[in-house]
Parts: structure tokens; sequence; C-alpha cells
């Protein structure tokens, strides 16, 4: 990924002009301003976890420090990184953030007026975007009517992860023209856990990559049945999308399931995509959103057959 690169001219009566190229933020552009919310009311995952054993709370986890110093190495964004959504995730703060990152788990604190701020006009500003990484999709994963709000912005909520964070999976990326998925390639490989999904819904995203089952260790949910003196294994297998996107309103949402282990966070794929995310939010980089569920139907078609064959 193209790094911002600047060139200072040289200085003649006083005056020294510089010049940088592009893809920077120029004058004209100002930074964005994100608010990455860390929030754990369910499992607290590692890459997000302050707490040291026996030892002082740390300022920032690993997923932290990893966003912060992307903002600082490429210009693009500001930061504020917090664990309190009561206190942060209200109108009045919204207004002074351009793009908004969930790395959550469990039922947030989050008031009726603020919620319906956020999904109902904040988000649908040009230049707004909601991010969501790993367990953000682990949030408001209950059956209630209530947190139907939050299914459509996150796009899928977490039913398991059969692959595990310790597993090397393969990943194939469907849209390789989409500036977030440029720094993938067609396919590649990583070790980090993977989810599938209660509450997707294949006609609202537009699917990004996914998991190709074909070409990895586990196939899916393993289930054990006793049949006689016999004990018979069977496996559950179906569409597992790894990230997607939308859009809402003029704004835009950005799914990545990656990111349970802390080495993700410095794997430069991962940080190169999140930055070509945000560039994509600011409207600087291309990427389609109009929903593919024919992708869907595929990609569950062959995962059911790549889950059954021995």
């Amino acid at each position: 990924m193209l790094r911002r690169a600047c060139v200072s001219a040289f200085a003649m009566a006083g005056l020294m002009s510089v010049f940088c190229s592009l893809p920077s933020v120029s004058a004209q552009t100002p930074k964005s301003k994100i608010l990455f919310l860390t929030e754990s009311k369910g499992f607290k995952h590692g890459s997000v976890n302050r707490d040291v054993k026996d030892g002082a709370k740390k300022d920032l986890a690993a997923a932290e420090v990893a966003m912060t110093q992307l903002g600082q190495q490429t210009g693009l964004f500001s930061i504020h990184c917090t664990q309190d959504s009561k206190a942060d995730f209200t109108k009045e703060n919204l207004k002074n953030y351009d793009i908004v990152a969930f790395y959550t788990t469990g039922e947030l604190p989050i008031a009726d007026a603020d919620r319906d701020y956020f999904m109902n006009e904040w988000l649908k500003q040009k230049g707004h975007g909601w991010i969501g990484f790993h367990s953000a999709a682990d949030t408001f994963r209950t059956n209630n009517p209530a947190h139907k709000w939050y299914w459509d912005l996150s796009g899928g909520t977490f039913k398991g992860h059969p692959w595990n964070a310790g597993e090397l999976v393969t990943i194939t990326v469907h849209d390789t023209a989409h500036s977030a998925m440029k720094p993938f390639g067609g396919e590649f490989q990583i070790k980090d856990e993977i989810y599938w999904y209660d509450h997707w819904v294949p006609e609202n995203v537009h699917v990004l990559m996914s998991l190709n089952i074909e070409k990895c260790k586990t196939k899916g949910q393993v289930t054990k049945k006793k049949q006689g003196d016999k004990e018979v294994e069977s496996i559950q297998a179906e569409h597992v999308p790894v990230a997607w996107c939308r859009s809402w309103g003029d704004g835009k949402i950005f799914f990545n399931n990656l990111g349970h282990n802390e080495a993700t966070w410095t794997d430069k794929r991962f940080l190169d995509s999140t930055e070509a995310a945000i560039r994509w939010i600011r409207n600087e980089v291309p990427g389609d959103t109009k929903p593919n569920p024919d992708v869907s139907k595929a990609w569950h078609e062959k995962s059911v057959k790549d889950g059954a064959a021995k």
C-alpha cells in the first residue's frame, strides 16, 4: 500500500514549498475522526483487553495500539479509543466523529435515542461510516426483535466458531477490485478465529470474501450420534462469509471477521485492508456495495459439497 510521501523543495527568499504525493491527506481533505469502541459486555478478547495479570492496567490494548499507529503512520485519521459506550456513544459525542469502529461483545448500554440518531441520521451522511471487527458480530446476538437494528448494521451475529484461533484457514476473495480487498489478493491463508452467522441476510450485503472450506482442515460443525454400537459423525457446512460491506444512505458499512488473534493486528495485509476501508468510507478509493446474494448462494452450495467430501 502506498504510504504518504512528501518531498521538500529548495528554499528561496525565505520560502519553502512542500509537495506531497497522493493518496495522502491534503490541506483540502481534513483527517477523519474515528471513535473506536472496544467495550466487552460478553467475552473479552485479548486484542482489546487492557488488563494485565498482576500488573497495572494498560492504556491501550493491542487492537487499539494498532489503530492508533495506523492513523499516525498514514495521516488519515485521529482516533479516540473507549470502552465506555454509555459515556461516548451519544448523540452529542457522535457529532465529533466521522467513523465509528466496533470491536465489542454483548449487549451494550446504548440509549434508544442515541441508537436512533446513529442509524437514522449520523450514519447516512456522506463521509461517515461504521467498521466492525471480529466480535462486533458477537454483540447484541439475541433473538430479541429490538436488536434488529444492530443485525442490520453488522450484517450477521455470532453462531459459533468451528475454525479456532490456531487453525490456518484459506480465504477466497470474491471482489478483488474492491479497494479494501486488494491487499489480500485472490486467495490467502491466515491463522485466526472464524465465525459463522445467524441473522445473515445475503440480499442486504455485498460479500467481499469467504472461507474456502475445500482448502481448510475443519469443514464445519461436527456432531456425533450413536447408531447402535457405532458412533456416526456428521458435518454441518454452509457459506461462511468473512468480510462484507453495504451502503447506508450516503454512509458506508464495512465488516471484517478477522482480528481475534493479536498477531492479526500486526499483519500488513489486514492493516492495509483497514486503511483502504477507511479511504473507501472517505470516498477516496472505489468499492462496490451492490448486494450479491448470488455469491452467497453459490458458495453455500460449494461449502455444503466441500463439507461432505472425504
